[in-house]
């Protein structure tokens, strides 16, 4: 298969671009790089440009366009998305957003008995963290397990977060895992993040690189992940760098901070009196939000129901029917405040928790062939697409919607199969 993909990478002070082009299964990269955080907007595009020139290939052949969507600097993240939008819908073609420390994770050698921990600097004393783990390696591309999804975490709470979650990550993996550590974090913060010595440095692998974008991006391009360009966006896992001047009148001073990490998030059973919140989240995430008369069913018809709460605040919830050979998800939510910080993978980790403990095959949900966000969340956590179900959901102007019916299912060792 024949693929000409443009990768851009600006979430740190590295501006990059790379040119991936595949042809009759050979893969050639070549690379530009620059160093100078202040520079990606006058860099970026004459660099994609001069890479695009030396390799003789015209803008308009190529197929997509991928970008580092960080987290990372506000600035380098708008920049890269910016400008793989401008070329997506010039050129009529589709963009491929990859996450910085996916990208870090895939600089790494690792294997799949490795947990790669990437820590980028975050600045503040703060730190843009994720996991992930080599679930396998087929025909020569390896796929990617997410143990955790960025989250913004106080430098000091890395290394007792981290051993703490070990434990967890290896039972979901079936196998004791060991510590990669990668990411520049480590070195910014190094009196803050004193690790235990069996746990590894990945000296080579500190920033993400434009090269590494472009090989997950052909990857994400198989998996047939590509977005349309409007729908591309960077990530924050930082939604707040300032008080409001009336949080600054009530003496909050100095930078919000990352909230402490270290309190476990434990769905707990849902019940009658979390209705009225968990009503009114779900009409604030959905189009078309279930009732409180389907929630009410769903409990008095003995189904799984959990919420998540921090603080007293409801974060989250979910809804799954035990059927004889899987669990069916019937429906998850997170708050949009808290959205990209890992709770939607927690609940759907339980949800697969609790099928396993019930000796059930795997979980099945459905989700809108619209909802691209979703679907490329679920294919993360290793869903497979197995059929349609026609005109399944409600749509605008009483049309109706099909749904993509997903499945992942466990192996013996109670991981993906």
């Amino acid at each position: 298969m024949e693929l000409n993909l443009l990768a851009l990478e600006t979430s740190s002070s590295r501006c990059g671009v790379a040119l991936l082009r595949a042809v009759d299964g050979r893969l050639e990269v070549s690379v530009r790089e620059h160093e100078g955080s202040q520079e990606h907007a006058e860099r970026l595009l004459p660099m994609a440009n001069e890479l695009l020139a030396e390799s003789g290939l015209a803008p308009a052949a190529l197929h997509a366009v991928a970008f580092g969507q960080g987290p990372g600097g506000f600035t380098g993240l708008r920049v890269a998305c910016g400008v793989a939008q401008g070329m997506g819908l010039g050129l009529g073609i589709p963009v491929l957003p990859i996450v910085s420390h996916q990208a870090v994770a895939a600089q790494v050698p690792a294997t799949p008995e490795q947990a790669i921990v990437v820590a980028l600097d975050a600045r503040m004393n703060e730190v843009y963290l994720a996991v992930y783990r080599q679930a396998a390696v087929s025909d020569g591309e390896i796929s990617w397990e997410i143990l955790q999804a960025p989250l913004l975490i106080a430098a000091a709470e890395v290394v007792p977060w981290t051993a703490h979650h070990l434990p967890g990550w290896s039972a979901r993996a079936g196998r004791p895992l060991e510590l990669v550590l990668a990411g520049d974090a480590w070195d910014a913060y190094a009196s803050d993040m004193q690790h235990p010595g069996q746990w590894r440095r990945a000296l080579d692998a500190r920033r993400p690189e434009a090269a590494s974008v472009a090989r997950l991006g052909r990857q994400g391009w198989m998996r047939g992940e590509a977005v349309a360009p409007e729908l591309a966006a960077p990530l924050y896992v930082r939604d707040k760098v300032a008080f409001t001047t009336a949080e600054r009148m009530r003496g909050e001073g100095g930078n919000p901070k990352a909230q402490p990490s270290l309190a476990p998030w434990v769905p707990q059973s849902m019940g009658d009196a979390d209705l009225d919140e968990v009503v009114a989240l779900e009409a604030h995430v959905q189009a078309f939000p279930w009732t409180r008369g389907n929630f009410a069913d769903a409990l008095a018809a003995g189904y799984g129901a959990w919420v998540l709460r921090r603080e007293g605040k409801l974060a989250g919830f979910c809804v799954l029917m035990f059927a004889p050979d899987v669990a069916h998800l019937l429906v998850i939510a997170v708050a949009k405040s808290l959205h990209r910080q890992g709770l939607g993978g927690l609940l759907l980790d339980w949800c697969e928790q609790q099928a396993r403990e019930r000796g059930l095959e795997g979980v099945l949900l459905e989700v809108r062939p619209s909802n691209a966000s979703a679907i490329s969340f679920y294919k993360r956590h290793g869903y497979l697409q197995i059929g349609v179900r026609r005109g399944y959901y409600p749509a605008e102007k009483g049309g109706r919607e099909d749904a993509l019916v997903m499945q992942k299912r466990f192996a013996a060792d109670g991981a993906a199969a």
